[in-house]
């Protein structure tokens, strides 16, 4: 499922977006229950690389008080997708506390300053930052200009998603991998492995690192159970760079369906969260999680599509699954699992009962994979370019 912040005042940066941007409109939805919409994707033609642009601020650190003491610092966080839907409301809700400053990472600057402003969070409390995950430069450029921004990183969010339901062909990122896998996945991936560096150097208290996952991607539950389900095979489809020349546009291999793309990215997610766990809690104290935080049903995303889905799909998940959240709630959801002193246990897939009660949820069979979420890391750290 598409499910789709401390405080120091700081430059805010100006950088519009490149050509080379995707412009998502115009997707029928698939219909499958739990599922959320995008738009369709348009590629415009790329005029060369983008380079984000930022003043250099003082870094967010401890001040020292009068009598010598030094106080806490606030907390400062990148979000993914910040720009609406989930990554906004969580933006909203993490400003709220006063407690953080939000890093919007972002692909359209204009559409995130506009956001911002129009659910009050003040200038002082975020910074925009350009950042297109459907291409690998884009992310290590992004790396290299909040690195010379001075702040420290104490919380990061992969929340930003791209879903094609209809999607009858492959579109594909600026270095040839399928779109839905290339952006949800390696983008975030490789975003991750970079900054995982910063995370390790904050003197923060909690440290987290959070991907949002998908009920759509476990099959142990009823909306993972919807055709088409998440399969990531033997991973051959990726492990020949998902160009379609090689093997295949899909991870597994097999025949493109937009739909299972989107899903089987989100199990790359869920997969990729464990492996973070494995391989870094113990040595850094980083808490890693991925979440499900409810199905967003009236989501602005929905506009796109045919009028009897907008009518038919909110009222669906209100009284008949009863899985539906407010953009709001869910933003709180995952705000907490960004700062709650009671959620730092790493390695867990949170969910939320119908109270707006969190809990440790299970993951499927194959979202839970030790072997092939070692597997899927390597491939990926290969395709990335870092292996």
């Amino acid at each position: 499922m598409a499910l789709q912040a401390s405080l120091l005042p700081s430059a805010i940066t100006v950088h519009k977006e490149g050509n080379g941007a995707f412009v998502l409109k115009n997707v029928k939805s698939d219909f499958s229950p739990l599922l959320i919409g995008t738009k369709e994707l348009k590629r415009k033609p790329l005029m060369g690389p983008i380079r984000a642009q930022t003043a250099t601020v003082a870094p967010s650190v401890k001040e020292a008080t009068p009598d010598g003491k030094k106080t806490l610092r606030k907390g400062n966080v990148i979000i993914t997708g910040a720009s609406s839907g989930l990554g906004l409301a969580t933006a909203k809700a993490l400003a709220d506390t006063g407690k953080w400053h939000i890093i919007m990472a972002c692909r359209n600057f204009l559409k995130a300053e506009k956001a911002a402003k129009s659910v009050g969070i003040t200038k002082e409390n975020y910074t925009v930052m350009h950042l297109d995950l459907s291409s690998l430069e884009s992310v290590r450029q992004f790396v290299d200009t909040f690195r010379r921004s001075g702040r420290p990183l104490d919380a990061l969010v992969n929340n930003a998603a791209i879903y094609l339901p209809t999607a009858k062909e492959p579109t594909y990122t600026a270095e040839g991998f399928e779109l839905s896998v290339g952006t949800n996945h390696l983008g975030h991936f490789l975003l991750s492995r970079l900054l995982i560096e910063d995370l390790k150097k904050s003197d923060y208290s909690q440290k987290r690192l959070i991907i949002v996952g998908s009920i759509t991607g476990n099959t142990n539950t009823l909306a993972g159970n919807v055709p088409p389900k998440a399969n990531l095979g033997d991973l051959r489809g990726l492990a020949g760079g998902l160009n379609g020349l090689n093997s295949s546009a899909m991870i597994d291999g097999g025949e493109f369906d937009g739909a299972k793309a989107y899903k089987d990215s989100k199990v790359c997610n869920m997969l990729t969260m464990q492996e973070f766990h494995k391989r870094y809690h113990d040595e850094t104290g980083i808490t890693f999680s991925s979440l499900y935080p409810g199905c967003i049903a009236t989501t602005g995303l929905f506009r796109e599509h045919v009028p009897l889905f907008r009518i038919l799909f909110p009222p669906f998940q209100k009284y008949i699954t009863k899985g539906y959240v407010s953009e709001e709630e869910a933003g709180k959801r995952l705000a907490q699992v960004v700062s709650d002193s009671s959620l730092t246990k790493s390695g867990v897939y949170w969910s939320w009962n119908n109270n707006s009660a969190s809990f440790e949820n299970q993951l499927s069979q194959e979202a839970s994979d030790a072997e092939k979420a070692r597997k899927l890391w390597e491939v990926s750290e290969k395709l990335v370019g870092l292996a």
